[in-house]
């Protein structure tokens, strides 16, 4: 008697949430092509920055997604250029085309669907163009771009962590909500998505990371929890990162060592 109760009980509740899934999808639905995507202030205006920028956002996903996953993307300005560009992944570019990866020029620093981006690492200066280039052509060599899964991957993050193993200068600490950051398709070991130290990874569903970046994080499936000592925050699902505000704006070091994936 107790276990069929039980089972009802649970039953009830499956039931609830996926009403309560269908009601937010309803919504979003209806409201994504209202949604802001103003700019919040976080990119230096082109036309009074004329040094080379580069800069990694991350943005809540839209709808019900969101309360679980951040979107990621990379934005580039060469040195004296009118605008920015930039480069990320999208799934529903594959309806039309054969590649995710979609590369534009749009205000860096826009609303996702409504949601207030947050700058993750930022280079300006002397010697950010020769990053911008190693951006564009990891950008171009994605070896997922013609691929797209929400979870575990690959996705957006999928997509950044790509390109910030590529360009470790960045030292981009993707947050434990960019869900995908540790699918490695068919790959089992390589650096951390910060393109320090190293990561174990099972197609993104059971992993390990330690690095001097992202300190240590632990995937179960999909999900990260983690610890970093040097800044001494806390990683959780859903959550995100708890701790103290992470500056990552220092202007690029040219004695950095260059690596490669």
């Amino acid at each position: 008697m107790r276990f069929r109760k039980t089972v009802q009980t649970l039953l009830i509740m499956l039931v609830a949430l996926g009403a309560v899934l269908l009601v937010v999808a309803a919504g979003s639905t209806a409201n994504w092509r209202t949604a802001s995507r103003e700019p919040v202030g976080l990119a230096p205006e082109p036309e009074a920055t004329p040094e080379a920028v580069v800069q990694v956002y991350a943005a809540r996903a839209w709808g019900w997604r969101g309360y679980f996953g951040v979107h990621t993307w990379v934005a580039v300005k060469p040195a004296r250029a009118a605008d920015y560009t930039v480069y990320e992944v999208m799934g529903w570019h594959l309806r039309w085309d054969d590649s995710a990866v979609v590369v534009r020029r749009r205000a860096p620093d826009a609303r996702w669907y409504g949601n207030v981006p947050e700058l993750l690492a930022e280079r300006r200066g002397p010697g950010v163009d020769a990053l911008i280039a190693r951006i564009d052509q990891a950008a171009r060599s994605y070896p997922f771009a013609g691929e797209y899964k929400l979870w575990p991957g690959p996705n957006s993050n999928t997509f950044t962590a790509w390109i910030a193993r590529a360009v470790p200068e960045l030292e981009v600490d993707l947050p434990p909500t960019a869900i995908g950051k540790d699918y490695l398709g068919d790959r089992m070991v390589a650096t951390a998505p910060s393109g320090s130290g190293f990561q174990v990874s099972l197609r993104g569903l059971l992993g390990l990371t330690l690095s001097s970046v992202e300190g240590i994080e632990v995937n179960l499936l999909g999900l990260t929890f983690g610890v970093n000592p040097f800044d001494l925050s806390f990683k959780v699902p859903m959550a995100g990162r708890l701790g103290p505000a992470r500056n990552n704006r220092a202007p690029l070091q040219t004695t950095v060592p260059n690596e490669t994936l």
